[in-house]
């Protein structure tokens, strides 16, 4: 039988999983815990305490305990693989192939890579899992011109950014961040529910030879968030 404060301590945990508490919601006080679940102040603090310690809650002086935000974060103002930010983190990557293949370019694809509709152009749709949850769909269309052997790659022991980073190093890139509601693809594909929104990156890359790529990044809103810290030089 687990000790009480172990209770407690299982019980808000249940509740954050289950979406009862949100990152930012304040947990009962150790009051409060003492008083609902009939332990002492020590045993609800205890509780309270190691969860803290955990980094699943952070107190805020004189205002109270809260649940912190978990999510991984990634940064605005650099293109890093998704395989090396899990890994970071200290969590494990993993990938699921959903397509790899060679399409022709439709009107707006064309505009998208500059180059002539119907030509030939790769297309892979891949899913990036951390601790074997999907956190971001990559559906990527590659000029060709600069990459030929994209497809050749094996992408278990590469991602796609490694590889086109490689063979046309990066310059500059240009992309869109948007909200929006999953379709049926998107809630199967990153097992999510219907009502969870999802982070939409719309991002093309360029080298010195010119468009390398373009990429839809799909990720679920609940596992997934952007951030960055800026520096500003004073002026006296």
């Amino acid at each position: 039988m687990q000790a009480r404060f172990q209770q407690i301590k299982s019980v808000i945990l249940d509740k954050i999983s289950e979406g009862e508490m949100v990152p930012g919601d304040r947990v009962p006080s150790e009051n409060q815990l003492a008083e609902q679940y009939q332990v002492s102040r020590m045993t609800a603090r205890r509780a309270l305490t190691e969860l803290v310690t955990e980094g699943i809650l952070a107190r805020s002086q004189g205002l109270g305990t809260f649940v912190c935000d978990h999510r991984p974060m990634s940064s605005m103002l650099e293109i890093q693989s998704i395989q090396d930010e899990i890994k970071q983190r200290g969590h494990k990557y993993a990938n699921v192939q959903l397509s790899k293949k060679v399409v022709l370019a439709t009107e707006q694809q064309s505009v998208w890579l500059d180059v002539a509709p119907n030509s030939e152009i790769f297309h892979t749709q891949i899913v990036h899992l951390e601790n074997g949850l999907p956190v971001q769909l990559e559906d990527r269309l590659v000029n060709p011109l600069w990459a030929p052997d994209y497809l050749k790659q094996n992408f278990d022991k590469t991602t796609a950014n490694q590889y086109l980073n490689a063979v046309a190093p990066l310059t500059e890139a240009d992309h869109i961040v948007e909200a929006i509601a999953p379709n049926d693809f998107l809630i199967k594909t990153l097992n999510i529910a219907a009502t969870q929104p999802c982070l939409k990156i719309s991002r093309r890359t360029y080298s010195t030879k010119g468009i390398v790529s373009y990429a839809l990044l799909y990720h679920p809103g609940n596992r997934y968030r952007l951030g960055s810290h800026l520096e500003f030089n004073r002026i006296n």
